[in-house]
Protein backbone atom coordinates (compact mmCIF):
# COMPACT_ATOMS: atom_id res chain seq x y z
CA UNK A 1 0.00 0.00 0.00
CA UNK A 2 1.45 3.59 -0.79
CA UNK A 3 2.29 5.56 2.31
CA UNK A 4 0.31 9.04 0.25
CA UNK A 5 1.43 11.16 3.84
CA UNK A 6 5.06 10.54 2.94
CA UNK A 7 4.72 10.84 -0.62
CA UNK A 8 2.85 13.72 -0.59
CA UNK A 9 5.69 15.44 2.03
CA UNK A 10 8.19 14.24 -0.68
CA UNK A 11 6.34 15.50 -4.19
CA UNK A 12 5.98 19.11 -2.50
CA UNK A 13 9.75 19.03 -1.74
CA UNK A 14 10.77 18.37 -5.11
CA UNK A 15 7.59 20.22 -7.29
CA UNK A 16 5.11 23.41 -6.83
CA UNK A 17 1.94 21.71 -6.88
CA UNK A 18 0.11 24.14 -5.22
CA UNK A 19 -2.68 25.30 -7.00
CA UNK A 20 -2.05 27.88 -10.09
CA UNK A 21 -4.53 29.29 -11.91
CA UNK A 22 -1.70 31.61 -13.96
CA UNK A 23 -0.66 28.03 -14.63
CA UNK A 24 -3.92 26.72 -15.59
CA UNK A 25 -4.62 29.73 -17.92
CA UNK A 26 -1.21 29.31 -19.91
CA UNK A 27 -2.29 25.70 -20.11
CA UNK A 28 -5.57 26.33 -22.30
CA UNK A 29 -4.97 23.56 -25.13
CA UNK A 30 -4.87 21.08 -22.51
CA UNK A 31 -7.87 22.38 -20.58
CA UNK A 32 -9.80 23.08 -23.88
CA UNK A 33 -9.79 19.15 -24.09
CA UNK A 34 -12.00 18.56 -21.13
CA UNK A 35 -13.55 22.27 -19.93
CA UNK A 36 -16.61 20.77 -20.68
CA UNK A 37 -16.48 18.61 -17.76
CA UNK A 38 -13.76 19.61 -16.09
CA UNK A 39 -14.11 23.16 -13.85
CA UNK A 40 -11.69 25.94 -13.73
CA UNK A 41 -11.09 25.57 -10.66
CA UNK A 42 -10.52 22.47 -10.54
CA UNK A 43 -8.22 22.70 -13.73
CA UNK A 44 -6.01 25.32 -11.35
CA UNK A 45 -5.62 21.92 -9.07
CA UNK A 46 -4.75 19.93 -11.99
CA UNK A 47 -2.42 22.10 -13.71
CA UNK A 48 0.73 22.08 -11.39
CA UNK A 49 0.39 17.67 -11.77
CA UNK A 50 0.06 17.97 -15.57
CA UNK A 51 2.70 20.36 -16.10
CA UNK A 52 4.99 17.93 -13.49
CA UNK A 53 4.20 14.83 -15.23
CA UNK A 54 4.51 16.02 -18.68
CA UNK A 55 8.06 17.08 -18.29
CA UNK A 56 8.99 14.25 -16.56
CA UNK A 57 8.20 12.04 -18.65
CA UNK A 58 10.36 13.86 -21.34
CA UNK A 59 13.18 13.20 -19.06
CA UNK A 60 12.21 9.62 -17.94
CA UNK A 61 11.83 8.77 -21.55
CA UNK A 62 8.55 7.47 -20.49
CA UNK A 63 5.05 7.31 -22.51
CA UNK A 64 1.83 7.40 -20.75
CA UNK A 65 -1.02 4.68 -21.73
CA UNK A 66 -4.38 5.64 -20.11
CA UNK A 67 -7.73 3.45 -20.61
CA UNK A 68 -10.71 5.04 -21.61
CA UNK A 69 -12.32 4.76 -17.96
CA UNK A 70 -9.35 7.21 -16.49
CA UNK A 71 -10.68 10.72 -15.34
CA UNK A 72 -10.48 13.35 -17.93
CA UNK A 73 -7.44 14.97 -16.25
CA UNK A 74 -5.29 11.94 -17.30
CA UNK A 75 -7.08 10.78 -19.92
CA UNK A 76 -6.17 14.49 -21.71
CA UNK A 77 -4.03 15.82 -19.38
CA UNK A 78 -0.98 13.35 -19.70
CA UNK A 79 -1.76 10.55 -22.09
CA UNK A 80 0.07 10.13 -25.23
CA UNK A 81 -2.35 7.04 -26.51
CA UNK A 82 -5.74 6.09 -25.17
CA UNK A 83 -7.72 3.65 -26.17
CA UNK A 84 -9.91 -0.07 -24.98
CA UNK A 85 -7.19 -2.97 -23.93
CA UNK A 86 -7.26 -3.79 -27.37
CA UNK A 87 -5.75 -0.42 -28.21
CA UNK A 88 -3.35 -0.25 -25.38
CA UNK A 89 -1.99 -3.72 -26.04
CA UNK A 90 -1.20 -3.16 -29.80
CA UNK A 91 0.32 0.20 -28.61
CA UNK A 92 2.54 -1.11 -25.92
CA UNK A 93 4.12 -3.47 -28.87
CA UNK A 94 4.92 0.10 -30.64
CA UNK A 95 5.91 2.38 -28.33
CA UNK A 96 9.87 3.36 -28.49
CA UNK A 97 9.79 4.92 -25.29
CA UNK A 98 12.03 3.27 -22.39
CA UNK A 99 9.27 3.22 -19.94
CA UNK A 100 5.72 2.56 -19.81
CA UNK A 101 3.35 4.11 -17.37
CA UNK A 102 0.37 2.17 -17.24
CA UNK A 103 -2.74 3.99 -16.38
CA UNK A 104 -5.60 1.49 -16.22
CA UNK A 105 -5.07 -1.70 -14.00
CA UNK A 106 -3.17 -4.16 -12.63
CA UNK A 107 -3.75 -6.48 -15.48
CA UNK A 108 -3.06 -4.00 -18.36
CA UNK A 109 0.11 -2.90 -16.87
CA UNK A 110 1.01 -6.89 -16.56
CA UNK A 111 -0.10 -7.05 -20.29
CA UNK A 112 2.23 -4.22 -21.40
CA UNK A 113 5.36 -5.94 -19.34
CA UNK A 114 4.54 -9.15 -20.99
CA UNK A 115 4.80 -7.51 -24.21
CA UNK A 116 7.88 -5.61 -23.78
CA UNK A 117 10.20 -7.58 -21.17
CA UNK A 118 12.97 -5.23 -21.86
CA UNK A 119 10.96 -1.88 -20.98
CA UNK A 120 10.43 -0.65 -17.56
CA UNK A 121 6.50 -0.71 -16.90
CA UNK A 122 5.06 1.62 -14.03
CA UNK A 123 1.75 0.61 -12.14
CA UNK A 124 1.08 4.07 -10.63
CA UNK A 125 -1.06 1.82 -7.55
CA UNK A 126 -0.73 -1.87 -7.28
CA UNK A 127 -3.75 -1.93 -5.83
CA UNK A 128 -5.66 -0.84 -8.88
CA UNK A 129 -7.31 -4.41 -9.62
CA UNK A 130 -10.10 -5.71 -11.36
CA UNK A 131 -12.69 -7.92 -10.33
CA UNK A 132 -12.75 -10.14 -13.15
CA UNK A 133 -9.09 -10.22 -13.32
CA UNK A 134 -9.83 -11.85 -9.68
CA UNK A 135 -12.45 -13.87 -10.61
CA UNK A 136 -10.28 -16.63 -12.05
CA UNK A 137 -7.31 -18.42 -11.23
CA UNK A 138 -4.80 -21.15 -13.65
CA UNK A 139 -6.94 -23.93 -11.40
CA UNK A 140 -10.02 -22.32 -12.33
CA UNK A 141 -8.92 -23.01 -16.19
CA UNK A 142 -7.65 -26.39 -15.60
CA UNK A 143 -11.34 -26.71 -14.23
CA UNK A 144 -12.59 -25.36 -17.81
CA UNK A 145 -10.66 -27.50 -19.24
CA UNK A 146 -11.24 -31.12 -17.40
CA UNK A 147 -15.39 -30.41 -17.89
CA UNK A 148 -14.89 -29.67 -21.56
CA UNK A 149 -11.74 -31.72 -22.85
CA UNK A 150 -10.27 -30.52 -26.29
CA UNK A 151 -11.93 -26.91 -26.27
CA UNK A 152 -9.69 -24.30 -26.53
CA UNK A 153 -9.91 -21.66 -23.88
CA UNK A 154 -10.23 -17.89 -25.09
CA UNK A 155 -9.14 -15.68 -22.19
CA UNK A 156 -10.54 -12.40 -21.50
CA UNK A 157 -7.37 -9.94 -21.33
CA UNK A 158 -8.80 -8.69 -17.56
CA UNK A 159 -7.17 -11.36 -16.07
CA UNK A 160 -3.63 -12.33 -14.60
CA UNK A 161 -0.58 -13.29 -16.07
CA UNK A 162 -1.11 -16.40 -14.51
CA UNK A 163 -4.27 -17.13 -16.24
CA UNK A 164 -3.44 -15.99 -19.81
CA UNK A 165 -0.44 -18.31 -19.48
CA UNK A 166 -2.90 -21.20 -19.08
CA UNK A 167 -5.02 -19.85 -21.95
CA UNK A 168 -4.90 -20.35 -25.58
CA UNK A 169 -5.49 -16.91 -26.53
CA UNK A 170 -6.48 -13.74 -25.27
CA UNK A 171 -9.77 -12.14 -26.72
CA UNK A 172 -10.71 -7.85 -25.65
CA UNK A 173 -14.56 -7.03 -26.00
CA UNK A 174 -13.82 -5.09 -29.30
CA UNK A 175 -12.56 -8.44 -30.80
CA UNK A 176 -14.06 -11.52 -28.75
CA UNK A 177 -16.32 -12.41 -32.52
CA UNK A 178 -14.06 -12.32 -34.12
CA UNK A 179 -11.36 -14.62 -32.09
CA UNK A 180 -14.36 -17.10 -31.81
CA UNK A 181 -15.23 -17.51 -35.17
CA UNK A 182 -11.74 -17.93 -36.49
CA UNK A 183 -11.59 -20.83 -34.09
CA UNK A 184 -11.45 -24.25 -35.54
CA UNK A 185 -13.23 -25.99 -33.07
CA UNK A 186 -17.18 -26.75 -32.06
CA UNK A 187 -16.94 -26.52 -28.45
CA UNK A 188 -15.04 -23.14 -27.04
CA UNK A 189 -14.40 -21.69 -23.27
CA UNK A 190 -14.43 -18.24 -22.64
CA UNK A 191 -13.37 -17.17 -19.55
CA UNK A 192 -14.13 -15.18 -17.23
CA UNK A 193 -16.38 -12.87 -18.15
CA UNK A 194 -20.22 -14.96 -18.42
CA UNK A 195 -22.00 -11.98 -20.00
CA UNK A 196 -19.36 -11.22 -22.29
CA UNK A 197 -19.60 -14.56 -23.48
CA UNK A 198 -23.56 -14.99 -23.31
CA UNK A 199 -23.50 -11.83 -25.31
CA UNK A 200 -20.86 -13.60 -27.92
CA UNK A 201 -22.52 -16.68 -28.60
CA UNK A 202 -25.78 -15.04 -29.46
CA UNK A 203 -23.63 -13.33 -32.17
CA UNK A 204 -22.10 -16.85 -33.05
CA UNK A 205 -24.96 -19.31 -32.87
CA UNK A 206 -22.62 -21.90 -34.91
CA UNK A 207 -20.26 -22.05 -32.03
CA UNK A 208 -20.78 -23.89 -28.45
CA UNK A 209 -19.77 -21.47 -26.03
CA UNK A 210 -19.38 -22.59 -21.87
CA UNK A 211 -18.30 -19.79 -19.54
CA UNK A 212 -16.87 -19.19 -16.48
CA UNK A 213 -19.32 -17.44 -14.25
CA UNK A 214 -17.60 -14.04 -13.53
CA UNK A 215 -18.41 -10.46 -14.23
CA UNK A 216 -17.51 -7.08 -13.87
CA UNK A 217 -18.52 -4.96 -11.18
CA UNK A 218 -19.32 -2.28 -13.13
CA UNK A 219 -21.68 -3.60 -15.58
CA UNK A 220 -23.43 -6.67 -13.80
CA UNK A 221 -24.95 -3.79 -12.09
CA UNK A 222 -27.20 -2.28 -14.67
CA UNK A 223 -30.44 -4.44 -15.39
CA UNK A 224 -33.07 -4.52 -18.14
CA UNK A 225 -35.61 -2.76 -15.52
CA UNK A 226 -33.31 0.28 -15.47
CA UNK A 227 -32.93 0.60 -19.43
CA UNK A 228 -36.90 0.37 -19.78
CA UNK A 229 -37.37 2.89 -16.72
CA UNK A 230 -34.97 5.52 -18.58
CA UNK A 231 -36.80 5.01 -21.87
CA UNK A 232 -39.88 6.08 -20.62
CA UNK A 233 -38.05 9.28 -18.73
CA UNK A 234 -35.89 10.06 -21.47
CA UNK A 235 -37.90 8.79 -24.95
CA UNK A 236 -35.66 9.80 -27.94
CA UNK A 237 -32.14 8.79 -26.15
CA UNK A 238 -29.91 6.49 -27.54
CA UNK A 239 -28.85 3.81 -25.23
CA UNK A 240 -25.32 1.96 -26.29
CA UNK A 241 -24.17 -0.67 -23.72
CA UNK A 242 -20.80 -2.92 -23.20
CA UNK A 243 -21.14 -6.02 -23.56
CA UNK A 244 -20.14 -6.69 -20.65
CA UNK A 245 -23.27 -6.20 -19.41
CA UNK A 246 -26.28 -8.57 -18.92
CA UNK A 247 -27.46 -10.01 -22.12
CA UNK A 248 -31.00 -8.76 -21.28
CA UNK A 249 -29.38 -5.24 -20.78
CA UNK A 250 -27.73 -5.49 -24.04
CA UNK A 251 -30.63 -7.05 -26.00
CA UNK A 252 -33.04 -3.62 -24.47
CA UNK A 253 -29.61 -0.95 -26.00
CA UNK A 254 -29.80 0.42 -29.37
CA UNK A 255 -26.06 -0.46 -30.04
CA UNK A 256 -23.66 -2.41 -28.13
CA UNK A 257 -19.68 -2.53 -28.04
CA UNK A 258 -16.13 -2.14 -26.52
CA UNK A 259 -15.57 1.36 -25.71
CA UNK A 260 -13.78 1.60 -29.01
CA UNK A 261 -17.03 0.84 -30.58
CA UNK A 262 -18.86 2.89 -28.48
CA UNK A 263 -16.91 5.76 -29.53
CA UNK A 264 -17.00 5.40 -33.20
CA UNK A 265 -20.66 4.88 -32.45
CA UNK A 266 -20.98 8.16 -31.34
CA UNK A 267 -19.00 9.46 -33.77
CA UNK A 268 -20.49 8.35 -36.50
CA UNK A 269 -23.90 8.44 -35.38
CA UNK A 270 -24.05 11.86 -33.63
CA UNK A 271 -27.16 11.26 -31.57
CA UNK A 272 -28.68 14.19 -29.89
CA UNK A 273 -28.80 12.44 -26.57
CA UNK A 274 -27.10 9.39 -25.65
CA UNK A 275 -26.80 7.48 -22.35
CA UNK A 276 -23.77 4.76 -21.96
CA UNK A 277 -24.48 1.84 -20.34
CA UNK A 278 -20.41 1.20 -18.76
CA UNK A 279 -18.72 3.57 -16.82
CA UNK A 280 -18.88 6.60 -16.81
CA UNK A 281 -15.83 8.14 -16.90
CA UNK A 282 -16.22 6.85 -20.89
CA UNK A 283 -18.61 9.57 -21.32
CA UNK A 284 -16.63 12.83 -19.21
CA UNK A 285 -13.81 11.90 -21.88
CA UNK A 286 -15.27 11.98 -24.89
CA UNK A 287 -17.92 15.18 -24.29
CA UNK A 288 -15.62 17.92 -25.58
CA UNK A 289 -15.09 16.17 -28.81
CA UNK A 290 -18.82 15.57 -29.14
CA UNK A 291 -20.11 19.09 -27.93
CA UNK A 292 -23.08 18.30 -29.90
CA UNK A 293 -24.21 15.24 -28.09
CA UNK A 294 -26.23 15.12 -24.59
CA UNK A 295 -24.47 12.94 -22.31
CA UNK A 296 -26.83 11.86 -19.58
CA UNK A 297 -26.05 9.47 -16.59
CA UNK A 298 -26.26 6.56 -15.34
CA UNK A 299 -22.84 7.00 -13.33
CA UNK A 300 -21.58 3.79 -12.42
CA UNK A 301 -17.58 4.17 -11.46
CA UNK A 302 -14.94 1.73 -11.15
CA UNK A 303 -13.46 2.09 -7.67
CA UNK A 304 -10.19 -0.09 -9.18
CA UNK A 305 -9.42 2.53 -12.06
CA UNK A 306 -10.33 5.72 -9.86
CA UNK A 307 -7.12 4.53 -7.80
CA UNK A 308 -5.18 5.90 -10.48
CA UNK A 309 -4.43 9.31 -9.57
CA UNK A 310 -2.21 12.65 -11.24
CA UNK A 311 -0.24 12.42 -7.52
CA UNK A 312 0.03 8.81 -7.93
CA UNK A 313 1.28 8.95 -11.65
CA UNK A 314 4.02 11.89 -10.01
CA UNK A 315 5.28 9.86 -8.04
CA UNK A 316 5.47 6.34 -10.08
CA UNK A 317 7.63 8.68 -12.68
CA UNK A 318 9.84 10.34 -9.61
CA UNK A 319 10.42 7.36 -8.06
CA UNK A 320 10.77 4.77 -10.32
CA UNK A 321 9.72 1.88 -7.38
CA UNK A 322 6.69 1.12 -8.82
CA UNK A 323 7.64 -1.71 -11.39
CA UNK A 324 5.25 -4.59 -12.95
CA UNK A 325 7.35 -7.76 -12.97
CA UNK A 326 6.60 -10.76 -14.58
CA UNK A 327 8.50 -14.20 -13.50
CA UNK A 328 10.06 -15.12 -17.14
CA UNK A 329 8.15 -18.22 -17.64
CA UNK A 330 4.73 -17.22 -16.81
CA UNK A 331 5.55 -13.87 -19.35
CA UNK A 332 6.24 -16.38 -21.86
CA UNK A 333 3.55 -18.53 -22.37
CA UNK A 334 1.49 -15.14 -21.64
CA UNK A 335 2.73 -13.56 -24.29
CA UNK A 336 1.89 -16.38 -27.07
CA UNK A 337 -1.81 -15.63 -26.04
CA UNK A 338 -1.65 -12.07 -25.97
CA UNK A 339 0.17 -12.42 -29.59
CA UNK A 340 -2.35 -14.62 -31.21
CA UNK A 341 -4.97 -12.36 -30.36
CA UNK A 342 -2.94 -9.27 -31.45
CA UNK A 343 -1.96 -11.59 -34.79
CA UNK A 344 -5.49 -12.67 -35.52
CA UNK A 345 -7.25 -9.21 -35.12
CA UNK A 346 -4.33 -8.09 -38.09
CA UNK A 347 -5.51 -10.87 -40.08
CA UNK A 348 -8.81 -9.22 -39.94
Amino acid sequence: MLDMPNIRDTLAAEYDLAPNPDLAAKMQDEYARMARVVSPADWAIHAPYVAAINALKRDRDATILAHNYMTPEIFHGISDVVGDSLQLAIEATRTDAQVIVQCGVHFMAETSKILNPSKTVLMPDMEAGCSLAESITPAGIAEMRARFPGAPVVTYVNTTAEVKAASDICCTSANAVQIIRALDAETIIMTPDQYLAQNVAAQVPEKRIVWWEGSCIVHEQYTAQDIRDFRDWNPGTRIIAHPECPPDVVAEADFSGSTKGILDYVSAERPERAMLVTECSMASNISDAHPDVEFIGPCNMCPYMKKITLEKVLWSLHSMTTEITVPEDVADKARLAVQRMIDLGAKG
